[in-house]
């Protein structure tokens, strides 16, 4: 039996504990500024670990992405259960929204880290069996108590976080709050009745649109 598999069977002792915490946020930040194409290497360096440390706990790339969408997953699916938590139930689903976007806009290495293919349907799986049941019963709540447009769906949630955090992906560099233009327009086209419409942040300059295009081009390439 190799390390990784002693540690899956008995906590990891507290300066372990530390050590795998520290990686992860050097990943985290790593990823962010170069990447998922960085390596293991620049991330002990990142972290100021030795490179075996970083092996010890995370014997592969995949181990340490794999990591980081376990933790995405569990701080998403926290979220919606402090959403839920709250009593009016439109509230909550748009403050769900919001703290979920605003989560992947921030560290935009962290939504590559959901996005990446590898193990895609392990990813959805464990995904699913954790945030879809709560999200669902945001969405529902705020159907019954007349908020929600009828026709709206709970699987309707997770492609509205992707395109909000496009948006903030290609314009995080000049406008990294755009975000929330989008996500008030989104909200008002979600409410089953109102008598007036959100006051919408500044919408983009022709200099964030050229350079966001310029991005997508890149991408691309």
């Amino acid at each position: 039996m190799n390390d990784t598999e002693q540690e899956g069977c008995r906590p990891l002792r507290a300066d372990a504990a530390r050590n795998r915490a520290r990686i992860l946020v050097a990943a985290a930040e790593v990823f962010a500024e170069r990447g998922l194409d960085a390596t293991l290497d620049e991330i002990a360096h990142h972290a100021g670990l030795g490179v075996g440390t970083v092996y010890r706990r995370f014997p592969g790339k995949e181990e340490l992405i794999e990591a980081l969408f376990e933790q995405a997953v569990q701080e998403v699916a926290l979220l919606a259960e402090q959403a839920e938590a709250m009593e009016d139930s439109w509230e909550g689903l748009a403050w769900f929204l919001e703290r979920a976007t605003e989560m992947q806009s921030r560290d935009l290495g962290l939504r590559d880290v959901i996005l990446y293919s590898g193990h895609g349907r392990e990813r959805v799986a464990m995904a699913r069996e954790s945030i879809v049941p709560v999200v669902t019963r945001l969405v529902e709540r705020a159907q019954h108590d007349g908020h929600l447009r009828k026709d709206f769906v709970a699987t309707d949630v997770p492609v509205i976080e992707l395109m909000l955090s496009s948006v903030a992906a290609y314009t995080n560099s000049l406008a990294p709050e755009l975000w929330r233009r989008y996500l008030a327009i989104v909200l008002d086209g979600l409410v089953a009745q109102r008598s007036d419409s959100r006051t919408l942040p500044a919408g983009p300059s022709h200099a964030v649109i050229e350079a966001a295009m310029s991005c997508q081009k890149l991408r691309r390439h």
